[in-house]
């Protein structure tokens, strides 16, 4: 008897995400099971470097892993498992999704009862439940994307005139016939690819969807939007939404898109668009980190000027022993000097690291204190009064305490230094899994306080004639909205071994959003805890992880510290260092890309780092001399020893040692 011909074939695309692969692997493997008809999944990973290949080689060995050696993109890694699947149809999955149990059921069914569906998307939520506008898209043309870039289809989402990107006039609990489906989640029947054709490689990340979308349409098939299933979509993975990163290469794939397909005129006229775009966009959220980053500084300075303006006024009028106004230059450049050298002192002692203690900032502002004080003395032409720089001081450390604390108030409604408090979080799971979330959360320093469990199965009547309850027993799953609002939780942690993933999306969608509530799910035998905060946030996770020194916010400043002062002297003495480069362009071009931050001269190359993180140019691995070349373990090995122990010395020894690769390209 020949073997049932594959109804389904799952493909995923995984880079450095490990924690959420495997637990989209783990709903698809439950999935599968209630799909009822042969299933195949692939997995092409990236050459991440954070053990998903071996992650996915021990507990799913019945996915077909493809592991690339180098990164060729979204597109070209779904072409290669698309080239040998052998399902009727074909998924495209992200690894940071959750499918619900009957997700594949009822998707093959729909295209079963539409034989001229070519491709199906369905109902898409973020990591607290919300609706994704993207589940649903129409076609951008040069209006649409005129609408969208300039703001109007956010301004005017259920217009149908401003709205058609994310056709935010279509119910999204209704069936559609729509233009582009997203790439997070896109089913497509085999035929259709077959005609006409597979994703397109010109494309490294975004827009192939809407391509490939495009196209099926254009070969005769339909594209539909089916809310009979919802799946979460966490997001912002692979590249930060907000970022300038994203910005080019999101707008550029539209680019690409128009010159293809538009004729030439709407496509001059797209790309123009688009160019814009870009810049103005790019120039936004350029503006709006710096802007995000440098505010409280700025509004630490504009605090102490004023302060020192109110005591430069009181002192002169009371106690200066001749009564008559300091000079101009007092305030117009003394003054903003002493700010710069408080606020840089209390940046070096910690004073903006989190969480906030105000010993660091007092420390700061008394060292800052001494040395305008010290240097003034040598300075005979700006020794104005050592009263006003004392008094300046005390000024100092009262304004940024009060600040502090009143912005807390402002966010928190409570005063204190501490930019949030404890956490109470509820677990939704059994007693067992329940005490398993303790130990992860315990281990991995979460500081939260545990206020009890909520099973996920009605009690039993009878229980309490047999035993108490638990003291720690909140109640039942139907009493969830009550538990969260009694006890004010602000996190709820979902047990996947105890509720199936279309229990935890309902709940996690029927809850109300006031007062907002946190959801994370720790899949079943994982030690990850993983949830987002939004459709714009990364994804973060609670793991049994070593602490890394390196990423400590004072070690973090330290090394940034000296990024800025060896590339000022590797760029002095370049004229002379220069020759001895292996890669004299690249040498200079890597001075520059450390002094403005988009680099760090010595990092982790080979072992995951967070996504914060800086781009190396140098491994310690590099500095290590052997016979043989290191094995990739090995590599990974040497980077975790050298962030677990992490000096700012050690930077400077493995740039000695590597001085000929400072110029090398990543």
């Amino acid at each position: 008897m020949p073997p049932e011909e594959v109804a389904l074939s799952v493909i995923i695309v995984n880079y450095n995400v490990c924690y959420f692969l495997e637990q989209a692997l783990l709903s698809v493997r439950r999935a599968g099971e209630k799909l009822g008809r042969p299933l195949e999944v692939f997995v092409v990973d990236n050459n991440s470097v954070d053990g998903s290949v071996a992650m996915v080689r021990a507990r799913f060995p019945e996915v077909i892993l493809i592991a690339n050696h180098d990164n060729p993109g979204f597109s070209k890694a779904n072409n290669q498992a698309l080239r040998v699947a052998k399902g009727q149809y074909a998924l495209l999955l992200n690894p940071d999704t959750v499918v619900e149990e009957d997700t594949f059921r009822l998707c093959c069914e729909f295209m079963d009862e539409h034989p001229r569906c070519g491709g199906l998307g369905v109902k898409m939520l973020d990591g607290q439940g919300r609706f994704l506008p993207e589940s649903k898209r129409g076609l951008p043309t040069p209006a649409v994307a005129f609408y969208k870039i300039f703001g109007l289809a956010r301004l005017f989402p259920k217009s149908r005139r401003f709205g058609r990107y994310h056709l935010g006039f279509l119910s999204p609990d209704e069936t559609h016939e729509i233009a582009v489906l997203s790439g997070a989640f896109m089913l497509m029947r085999q035929a259709a690819l077959e005609e006409v054709g597979l994703l397109d490689e010109d494309y490294f990340m975004y827009g192939e969807d809407i391509d490939l979308s495009y196209r099926l349409t254009q070969g005769g098939w339909q594209n539909f939007y089916y809310p009979g299933t919802r799946i979460i979509h966490y997001k912002g993975e692979s590249t930060k939404r907000t970022s300038v990163n994203y910005v080019f290469v999101f707008y550029r794939a539209m680019v690409i898109f128009a010159r293809k397909h538009f004729a030439p005129q709407r496509a001059g006229l797209f790309s123009v668009l688009i160019n814009a775009a870009i810049w103005l966009r790019a120039g936004a959220a350029v503006a709006k980190r710096l802007l995000l980053r440098a505010a409280p500084v700025l509004l630490d300075a504009g605090l102490l000027y004023a302060g020192m303006y109110l005591l430069k006024t009181y002192w002169e009028q009371n106690h200066k022993y001749v009564r008559e106004p300091y000079p101009e230059q007092y305030m117009l450049m003394a003054v903003p000097a002493y700010i710069a050298v408080w606020l840089g002192s209390a940046f070096l002692s910690g004073a903006y690291d989190r969480p906030l203690r105000a010993s660091r900032l007092v420390r700061g502002i008394v060292v800052g204190t001494l040395l305008i004080s010290a240097f003034s003395n040598f300075l005979d032409a700006w020794r104005f009064s050592k009263a006003l720089i004392l008094l300046g001081g005390i000024w100092a450390v009262a304004a940024l305490l009060l600040r502090r604390a009143a912005g807390n108030f402002l966010r928190y409604r409570r005063f204190g230094l501490t930019e949030s408090q404890q956490k109470n979080v509820g677990i939704v799971g059994s007693a067992e899994e329940s005490r398993r979330v303790r130990q992860l959360l315990e281990q991995a320093a979460v500081p939260a306080r545990i206020i009890g469990y909520v099973e996920p199965a009605p009690v039993p009547p009878n229980l309490s004639e047999t035993a108490p309850p638990p003291d720690d027993l909140l109640g039942e799953v139907r009493q969830l909205e009550d538990i969260i609002r009694i006890y004010g939780l602000d996190e709820l942690v979902f047990c996947g071994r105890d509720l199936p993933a279309s229990q935890i999306i309902g709940l996690m969608a029927g809850l109300p959003q006031h007062p907002p509530v946190a959801f994370k799910i720790l899949p079943p035998g994982s030690q990850y805890i993983i949830g987002s905060s939004g459709k714009d946030s990364p994804g973060d996770y609670y793991a049994l992880d070593i602490t890394l020194n390196l990423f400590r916010p004072e070690q973090v400043r330290n090394k940034r510290l000296l990024d800025i002062l060896s590339s000022l002297l590797l760029l002095a003495l370049s004229p002379v260092l220069v020759w001895f480069e292996q890669h004299k362009a690249g040498f200079l071009r890597n001075c520059l890309r450390v002094l403005v931050g988009s680099r760090t001269w010595v990092g982790l190359r080979h072992a995951a780092a967070p996504q914060a993180a800086t781009r190396a140019i140098l491994s310690p691995a590099d500095a290590v001399r052997s016979t043989a070349p290191l094995t990739e373990t090995t590599r990974r090995r040497l980077e975790l020893l050298y962030a677990k122990d992490y000096h700012p010395a050690t930077d400077w020894r493995i740039m000695v040692q590597c001085l000929r690769q400072l110029g090398r390209e990543e």
